[in-house]
């Protein structure tokens, strides 16, 4: 059986939490698009840890999966891995054969464009670690694959081609000497785009990943373990309004976190994934890091928030301190940026969009547990476009700017110990949480099966077991 995982909203859903939760029950999770500016944190036995390449299920001994749909830093999956291992774990990784190269210049690159664009205030809230110029590269066919690592003879060759290119694109489009360019997390920037210093130390990720047996054929792999009757999870990251095709594009990621993700990511046919639970995730209110409309926003973020030069930390409207209550008590701090996310309440219209676009089939609903203590609770039900009454996303991204929330106000609820009520059943949850989360049902048409009421896997209201 599969399990599909997506983010309902605009990411930060607390995807990664969900995988853990039903972890237990999996056998194999498979990571099907994105690379490490996927953050997700997992709390275990009272330890937190903070991931954003090596799959969720790694934390239970789960066998994970990077599919073809990735882009990998090899660093960044290597000092994942050995950070767990010094924490007592012992992660299966696998990686796919087709899944692309995440190389030092593509972070340089990263940085300069998304520099050249605030300019114009068109940034888009990269978090700089190269995933776009990596799929660009990868649509260009110009890209290195993790297999090419194992094999010194195409990665050089790979190299030499690529490498001039993307030296000149710095220097001749972007106008930036590449000794100018300043500091690099992996090192010198010059040696970002020398070819020898390259060919050296991915040839060397290429030998660790060749011995450590850690290279598969995606769908092969898992096709064969779905045969032997496991059970699969499709990690998705990301959320669906920041996908390539169905989110606010510009403001997008490079790759598709929705459903269909799942097929062309792992290698593995629509009907294997239809044929399995997919379960949006989405937290109880609404939050975003980087530009772009949020209708039911209510405190902005310098830089990110367009038109906005408030200052977070020090809130002077009634909607402003709530936008602050919200951030501080759900942590909305970004897992790979640290930068303070921009907060809203929930927005329907986002959700029937997603629920369309991946086919929920049921819902779990996080940060429950963040909104009690409110004498209000408050969602976006639709919108007002033209005129007229919108019930789900309008395209292109400039006409949903043009939206206006038409708000619905439910009573708060008291706060609560979200590890009582977890083990005590949904029944348990304050009278007003379940009617919040009964509409959610009703307006989607989808059961929830879960309900976050705490950052521990011990603070999950689980309805449904999905294997």
């Amino acid at each position: 059986m599969t399990v599909t995982i997506v983010g309902a909203q605009l990411g930060d859903e607390g995807k990664g939490g969900i995988v853990d939760v039903y972890g237990d029950d999996a056998d194999v999770v498979a990571r099907y698009q994105g690379g490490d500016n996927a953050g997700h944190t997992v709390v275990h036995g009272g330890e937190e840890y903070k991931l954003s390449l090596v799959p969720s299920g790694a934390v239970r001994g789960k066998v994970g999966v990077l599919g073809n749909g990735c882009v990998v830093n090899p660093a960044t999956l290597f000092e994942e891995l050995d950070a767990l291992r010094q924490r007592g774990l012992d992660p299966d990784v696998r990686v796919a054969r087709r899944a692309h190269v995440i190389f030092p210049y593509h972070r340089v690159l990263d940085g300069i464009e998304e520099e050249a664009k605030s300019d114009t205030d068109d940034e888009v809230g990269t978090t700089g670690r190269g995933i776009g110029p990596t799929y660009e590269d990868k649509a260009g066919r110009r890209g290195l694959r993790i297999g090419d690592l194992a094999d010194p003879e195409v990665l050089r060759d790979r190299l030499e081609y690529t490498v001039p290119l993307k030296r000149a694109l710095a220097e001749d489009v972007f106008g930036v000497s590449v000794s100018d360019a300043g500091g690099d997390s992996e090192g010198d920037v010059d040696e970002a785009f020398d070819v020898d210093a390259l060919f050296e130390e991915y040839r060397e990720y290429g030998r660790r990943l060749r011995e450590e047996g850690m290279l598969v054929d995606a769908g092969d792999f898992l096709a064969d373990r779905i045969d032997e009757g496991a059970n699969v999870m499709f990690e998705g990251a990301q959320g669906t309004i920041i996908d390539i095709d169905h989110g606010n594009y510009p403001y997008v990621t490079s790759s598709n976190p929705t459903a269909g993700g799942a097929c062309t990511g792992t290698g593995l046919a629509p009907g294997v994934v239809g044929d399995g639970e997919v379960v949006g995730i989405v937290k109880a209110y609404l939050s975003r890091v980087g530009s772009g409309p949020m209708p039911t926003e209510l405190g902005g973020v310098p830089g990110d928030t367009p038109g906005y030069d408030g200052d977070p930390d020090d809130p002077r409207t009634e909607s402003e301190k709530l936008a602050a209550r919200i951030r501080e008590a759900g942590g909305e701090y970004g897992t790979v940026t640290g930068r303070p996310r921009r907060v809203g309440w929930l927005d329907v219209p986002m959700l029937r969009h997603a629920a369309r676009a991946s086919g929920f089939t049921g819902l779990a609903v996080n940060h429950v547990d963040t909104l009690a203590g409110l004498e209000e609770v408050t969602v976006g039900h639709s919108y007002t476009l033209d005129g007229e009454e919108v019930l789900t996303m309008p395209a292109p991204t400039e006409r949903w700017a043009a939206c206006e929330p038409n708000l619905r106000t439910f009573d708060g609820w008291p706060e609560f110990d979200g590890a009582a009520v977890a083990a005590e059943g949904y029944g348990s949850l304050p009278q007003n949480a379940r009617a919040y989360l009964e509409y959610l049902e009703d307006e989607l048409d989808t059961p929830v099966y879960a309900v976050g009421v705490g950052p521990g896997r011990e603070e999950t209201v689980v309805r449904e077991h999905l294997f």
